[in-house]
């Protein structure tokens, strides 16, 4: 196996996956690149022409300098070279082949390579029920059939969840290719209807997601509190799901706990079938562990995987990180993976995965901007009605959230340390009695602890 060739794979699917990535742009400017070789912590890459070259750098290099970093682990420069115009000789010992891959690198997440465990076996089966649906089945409409429609996956991140929908993808193309599907996430659904409304072309996007014969939505929790997006998705879910047709969606919470979210949403969601991921046990991630090194060629003892195991209990994508800069590691470093170096890139990639600190200017920034309000009214004296509530739930977080005391929340705001106390109480009240409001400020906690 060609260990630049290997990393640069890994790059390739990291690009395709950015948020800022659009499909096309990704297909037309950065899958077309073709690795050449890496010296010097400099990674070459070869594209057809300068016209290609320039317009890669200017929109995506500096997407495709962070890929390689996040890969590797280490600082790494990126030079695109135009392959009629380079005639340096072939390094020693570094191959040029071209990266060899026939379909969309998301294939590689298939039922095949999924390790099932507890946590995950129910979500494993009724994810291959959905993708065999179309399989020597004729009547579409029965009850087996349709009590999988719509299937809900949820669970916390990083347990397997897009893994799934991307296996039910590449299973439903491989076996029926003749079928529409379309793998969306809740923030492209939303992106590309902004742009659809302000190039008022609603034709063509209505024409993609309603004549879909399986629609496969990952986190479906990022339209809520979006009014016209969920009056877009609720027609969509509706038109669909009346013809027949298939709908996959994953959401970090359970349906019936998505804030924000339509009543008429939320009803057809929890009508359907709704499956959990939990975290996986010692034993599921000690295989998972394993299927991902050997995925990469890469040998990891037993202690070294045991290691990986202990240390990372909760998110598969975390584990999948450490494997890759790992794999790196040892491309750069010409060593075999030992359990220090193993811990040193467990520490990164936790490191590297913790949320911001939560300060007093996020809190201040956040309830400012839920309640339509400016940091600066928050700090003043104002009493204005909106300025006075959002400045209550700004004491509510700091003392909930960030655990300060009255005396130092005082101090930050620069009021009067004794109206402290009342304010706090009196939020908590309005909390137990106004779900609007509270639905509003738990959404802005989440996303301080998640961001």
């Amino acid at each position: 196996m060609d260990s630049f060739n290997d990393v640069f794979l890994e790059v390739l699917s990291y690009c395709h996956d950015h948020k800022t990535v659009s499909e096309p742009g990704y297909n037309k400017w950065i899958k077309i690149l073709e690795p050449y070789k890496f010296e010097n912590n400099t990674a070459y890459l070869l594209t057809d022409s300068e016209f290609t070259k320039n317009t890669t750098e200017t929109n995506y290099g500096s997407i495709i300098k962070e890929a390689f970093e996040n890969v590797m682990g280490f600082e790494v420069d990126v030079k695109i070279l135009v392959k009629s115009k380079e005639e340096e000789p072939e390094p020693e010992n570094v191959s040029v082949t071209p990266a060899k891959y026939s379909e969309n690198l998301t294939n590689l997440l298939t039922f095949d390579n999924f390790v099932q465990g507890e946590s995950n076996k129910l979500a494993f089966a009724f994810a291959k029920t959905v993708a065999n649906r179309y399989n020597n089945n004729d009547d579409l409409s029965d009850v087996n059939t349709m009590l999988f429609n719509p299937l809900i996956i949820y669970g916390d991140s990083g347990l397997g969840k897009t893994h799934l929908m991307k296996a039910i993808e590449y299973d439903v193309k491989k076996n029926n290719p003749e079928l529409k599907i379309v793998y969306t996430t809740g923030e492209s659904f939303i992106n590309e209807l902004v742009k659809a409304l302000e190039t008022k072309n609603t034709v063509s996007f209505h024409d993609k997601y309603r004549n879909a014969d399986y629609l496969l939505v990952d986190d479906i929790q990022t339209i809520a509190g979006k009014e016209r997006m969920q009056e877009e998705f609720f027609h969509t879910f509706n038109d669909l799901y009346n013809a027949g047709k298939q709908i996959v969606l994953t959401c970090d919470i359970q349906p019936s706990k998505i804030s924000k979210l339509h009543d008429r949403i939320q009803s057809r969601l929890i009508d359907g079938m709704q499956v959990d991921i939990t975290p996986p046990d010692l034993e599921t991630r000690m295989a998972i562990i394993k299927s991902k090194a050997e995925r990469l060629d890469l040998h990891l003892s037993e202690s070294v995987t045991r290691v990986i195991a202990e240390k990372i209990k909760s998110n598969v994508r975390q584990i999948e990180g450490t494997i890759k800069k790992i794999k790196a590691l040892t491309i750069y470093t010409n060593e075999q993976p030992t359990i220090s170096m193993a811990q040193r890139v467990i520490k990164e990639i936790m490191i590297e995965d913790h949320p911001a600190e939560i300060t007093v200017e996020r809190i201040i920034s956040d309830v400012a901007e839920a309640f339509d309000v400016t940091p600066e009214d928050i700090l003043s004296k104002s009493r204005q009605a909106k300025v006075s509530l959002a400045r209550k739930v700004a004491i509510y977080i700091m003392k909930n959230v960030k655990g300060m005391t009255f005396t130092q929340i005082g101090d930050a705001l620069n009021k009067n340390h004794s109206t402290m106390t009342i304010h706090f109480n009196e939020t908590e009240k309005l909390l137990n009695t106004n779900k609007p409001l509270k639905d509003n400020v738990d959404d802005i906690i989440k996303n301080l602890r998640d961001n």
